[in-house]
């Protein structure tokens, strides 16, 4: 069974649809028992920085993710879980969770992308420039598009660094290692790519469990 972290940010419900229509089994918690007993968890979310980093703390959330990756237990951030997974965000100035080395920047009104200046948020579908391989992303077409809605983006540490997509500036669209990784697309709303990525999670998180 795969966690979703209920920190009241957004869009667990859609998360959940997505999982329960591959008949994957999942639930939507805030039980810190339920959610170090799942498989996987999935990290996901939508607003700001600021705010939703004091829901975690006043909540404990952010010490129950620290004590999933500390186990080794299989984790996946989807968009503001993706941001927030780091060290700090401009958004809101805010420190966040430091679970990974880098930070969270906005998008300038001043850059352009195909000659026009930019609109913010960043919102449409956009293909990946895998710049390393990932389990998640196999049996993904190369030409995939992924749904992006997001003012900010990551820069992770290099090493990192999994995909990659260009808005004004080139950005970090997926990042992490084997058993923590985090997406700044909604692949709930990705379509099949999306779903692909989410079974490909859930047989991982199956497979670590069996280890």
């Amino acid at each position: 069974m795969l966690a979703i972290l209920d920190y009241k940010a957004g869009n667990q419900t859609s998360v959940l649809r997505a999982l329960r229509s591959l008949d994957i089994p999942a639930e939507i918690t805030s039980d810190p028992s339920v959610i170090l007993a799942a498989e996987g968890v999935i990290f996901p979310g939508v607003g700001a920085a600021g705010q939703a980093m004091n829901q975690l703390v006043s909540t404990g959330m952010d010490k129950v993710l620290r004590e999933v990756v500390a186990r080794g237990k299989p984790l996946l951030g989807i968009c503001l879980g993706c941001q927030i997974l780091l060290e700090r965000s401009e958004e809101n100035n805010a420190e966040t969770l430091g679970i990974v080395p880098g930070e969270c920047r906005r998008f300038r009104p001043e850059w352009r992308d195909g000659g026009e200046p930019i609109r913010i948020p960043h919102m449409g579908w956009n293909t990946l420039e895998v710049r390393r391989p990932s389990r998640l992303l196999e049996g993904v077409s190369p030409d995939a598009r992924f749904y992006f809605v997001h003012s900010y983006y990551t820069v992770p540490a290099p090493e990192l660094v999994i995909a990659t997509c260009r808005y004004g500036v080139e950005f970090t669209a997926m990042y992490g290692r084997p058993g923590l990784w985090a997406v700044q697309f909604h692949p709930e709303k990705s379509g099949r790519p999306g779903l692909a990525l989410l079974t490909n999670f859930y047989r991982y998180c199956q497979e670590a469990a069996r280890v």
